[in-house]
């Protein structure tokens, strides 16, 4: 094939056309099989598989994301083209099959995704309507991530990390059953325990909810070396999927299409005669629509597409992965490549029309993320205000209450637990809305249909609970305090991935207990508290808010909020232990706007101030107040519940998100709360959650947090060993006073 620069002054080229480097004067087969567009006008799919026009042009579009994918890298001589490129006609089959609703579980198919979004028109949303313009804006601030986003029209869900997409695809399977949601897997990703692990719990809770679809791009190499699975047997790989209970296994073998004597097992399809390439482009289309109408039908499918990495682009195997910076468009490979790859402008202009048809129409207008997904009204929530100073009552119970009511006013709402609600004293929760197993036992309030998902997975808990967020319904992640860590990466994908997404969704909320101080007798081994270092961090992300409820009271009101809020992620941490009444519900609702909320205070010569993060650091920072009083001193006692709302305006990046959140306490109201000759932070967690109280301050000032942690018998007894007691504490105020 020969490529040649066209000249403008005597060919017409397409506005969307205008940034192509290299144009063909021919494509072989174009004659016959491109002059009609293989989707009509008014159509959303091929017609007719069996046409050799509908493999030719699905083979097309797969060489035009190819061209695009390179040529859109190589401008910045930065990201990654082998991956995507090796899986190309599976992506193009299944958008030439009418499916857009795709999702992706690798990231570094960002380059693919984007050429894909170009082609049919959704850029167009986001000011890019020439190729030219996807060049410029490619791996640029507010323009073409490096890897998938929220930002992007068309992109159902962000791609960042190994093993979180079919999280995404499971959560939009469950809320729209009618449609397909495939998404790509790659073969260095596979490792990664959680993808098939995730799938099985997901299918043993939801058996009906087949109609997800795994894709699998098994191209024999991962980022750097060849993929773990690269000397499997296709045998053998069909035996690992029916093994983790896919009842079909649907393989394409580019191999067995080849007419060149590639070596090895891996090969490549752009190489082969063009009778042999519309073959596998036919085996391609056959493949793909009998594994998405299997998985439309009821069984758990997987399609896995074995083409060598890097197929059709610059190099081959794991060198084709990414682009250094010799990589420019003046490369010898990446024009060698162009030229190879370039096309025609009528078989531009072909490939665009298919596009935009497909599906329907651009997936910025089809996609289901594109618009917001109704959800019933929640009606009254049955919050309970107990008597401040009354009998001591367990917040997480007091919150369960609210859950059920919300699940029994929405059936789409899902809670998820991986350690078991009874062991966090929400047992309420289960009794209510019961626990989703195949095994139905009224002991144990499970039954096939349900809305508790309870998998042993913290990475699958949250996967389900913040990707149904994402995907705009209601959901509820719970665990342990000491093993939510463990889930944490898809949930900031997820919340990093709301602040900049284009619509408003509910917040992602979680609920966080027996903290590591309720575990005395457990040991370390169930006491990490860092969790709250993580999400100290993420607070100036701008959308995070950590809320700490001090009593059963405040919780109520926190979760009352919580489920107001749009693109935030919410978490609220409390005990699972009975404590005292200390808040009324109107100063929850003060403290959660204003960040925090004075519970004792006394007058004196001078003033220490306890800023206290959390409900049972509470009990000996009391007895220290009354100590201190006793000595003549005045003491103020602020409980921290909303420490987000504490920064100043210019700590957090609040006007980058899609729906900011610009409330901050104000300096004069600052001092009204933390102002004194002394001011000691407490909490039982990481003390970075203190960060936004000892930024402001300017008194003399002390923390006392978390250090390590031990087998003990009480939670008294493990603030002991962290310096968190009443004498300590009394003595530091006292030392920092005089």
């Amino acid at each position: 094939m020969t490529a040649v620069t066209p000249n403008p002054q005597s060919v017409s080229v397409p506005a969307f056309c205008d940034g192509i480097q290299y144009f063909s004067d021919s494509v072989p087969g174009f004659d016959a099989y491109g002059k009609t567009p293989v989707i009509g006008e008014g159509k959303t799919a091929i017609a007719d598989l069996a046409d050799p026009a509908a493999a030719y042009q699905t083979l097309l579009y797969a060489d035009a994301l190819r061209y695009l994918i390179l040529q859109v890298t190589a401008s910045k001589a930065s990201g990654h083209p082998g991956g995507f490129a090796s899986q190309a006609e599976a992506y193009a089959a299944l958008v030439m099959l009418g499916y857009k609703n795709i999702i992706t579980e690798v990231g570094h198919h960002a380059p693919g995704f984007y050429s894909a979004m170009f082609l049919d028109r959704s850029l167009e949303d986001m000011g890019i309507t020439t190729v030219q313009q996807l060049r410029d804006r490619f791996r640029e601030q507010h323009g073409l991530l490096g890897h998938l986003s929220g930002f992007i029209p068309g992109i159902l869900a962000p791609a960042g990390p190994l093993g979180q997409g079919q999280h995404f695809a499971m959560s939009a399977a469950l809320l729209h059953r009618d449609k397909l949601f495939p998404f790509t897997v790659g073969d260095g990703g596979l490792g990664e325990p959680y993808i098939v692990s995730a799938i099985a719990h997901f299918h043993t809770a939801y058996p009906h909810a087949t109609n997800f679809l795994p894709v699998l791009v098994w191209n024999g190499y991962s980022q750097e070396h060849h993929s773990m699975v690269s000397l499997k047997t296709n045998e053998e790989m069909e035996a690992y999927w029916r093994g983790n209970g896919f009842e079909h296994v649907v393989l394409i073998d580019a191999k067995d299409f080849d007419d060149q004597n590639q070596p090895g097992a891996y090969v490549d399809n752009t190489a082969f005669s063009l009778e042999h390439r519309l073959a596998f482009g036919q085996a391609v289309l056959a493949k793909t629509d009998e594994a998405s109408r299997s998985a439309l039908g009821g069984k758990l499918t997987v399609l896995i597409i074995k083409q060598l990495k890097g197929a059709g682009v610059h190099a081959r195997g794991s060198k084709s992965h990414n682009l250094y910076p010799q990589h420019t468009l003046d490369n010898p490979d990446i024009i060698a490549a162009l030229h190879t790859r370039a096309l025609t402008i009528p078989a531009w202009e072909l490939v665009r029309i298919n596009c935009e048809r497909a599906g329907g129409g651009p997936a910025s207008k089809t996609a289901v993320t594109e618009s917001v997904l109704p959800l019933p009204d929640l009606g009254q929530l049955p919050l309970e205000e107990f008597t401040v100073g009354g009998a001591p009552k367990v917040s997480t119970t007091a919150m369960g209450k609210l859950v059920a009511a919300v699940g029994q006013a929405d059936s789409g709402f899902v809670v998820t637990n991986a350690d078991g609600n009874e062991a966090s004293g929400i047992a309420n929760i289960n009794q209510a809305l019961k626990i989703i197993h195949p095994t139905e036992d009224p002991l144990y309030y499970q039954k096939p249909i349900g809305q508790v998902y309870e998998p042993l997975s913290e990475d699958a808990c949250a996967g389900l609970a913040a990707g149904l967020a994402l995907m705009g319904a209601r959901s509820l992640w719970c665990s342990y305090e000491s093993f939510a860590i463990n889930g944490l990466p898809i949930w900031q994908t997820v919340t990093q991935a709301m602040a900049e997404l284009r619509r408003p969704t509910p917040a992602t909320v979680t609920l966080f207990t027996a903290g590591a101080l309720e575990q005395g007798r457990n040991g370390w081994t169930h006491q990490r508290p860092e969790i709250e270092a993580y999400f100290a961090a993420m607070m100036r992300n701008g959308n995070v808010f950590p809320l700490f409820p001090p009593d059963a009271n405040s919780i109520q009101v926190c979760y009352e909020w919580a489920l107001t809020q749009k693109n935030k992620g919410v978490v609220i941490t409390a005990s699972k232990s009975p404590l005292p009444i200390r808040t009324t519900f109107a100063q929850t609702r003060q403290a959660i706007d204003k960040g925090a909320i004075t519970l004792y205070e006394t007058s004196g010569d001078k003033t220490v101030v306890f800023a206290v993060i959390g409900d049972m650091p509470l009990i000996p920072v009391f007895e220290a107040a009354t100590r201190l009083t006793a000595e003549g001193l005045g003491v103020r006692i602020v409980s921290v519940i909303n420490p987000r709302r504490l920064y100043r305006s210019s700590d957090v990046s609040w006007d980058l998100c899609s729906e900011p959140d610009s409330a901050f306490l104000s300096d004069t109201e600052f001092e009204q709360l933390f102002s004194g000759e002394a001011l000691i932070g407490v909490t039982g967690g990481a003390s970075g959650m203190l960060e936004p109280v000892l930024l402001r301050s300017t008194a003399k000032r002390d923390t006392f947090a978390w250090k390590r942690g031990e087998t003990t018998a009480s939670p008294s007894e493990l603030m002991a060993v962290n310096g968190i007691t009443a004498t300590t504490l009394a003595a530091r105020a006292s030392a920092l006073i005089h």
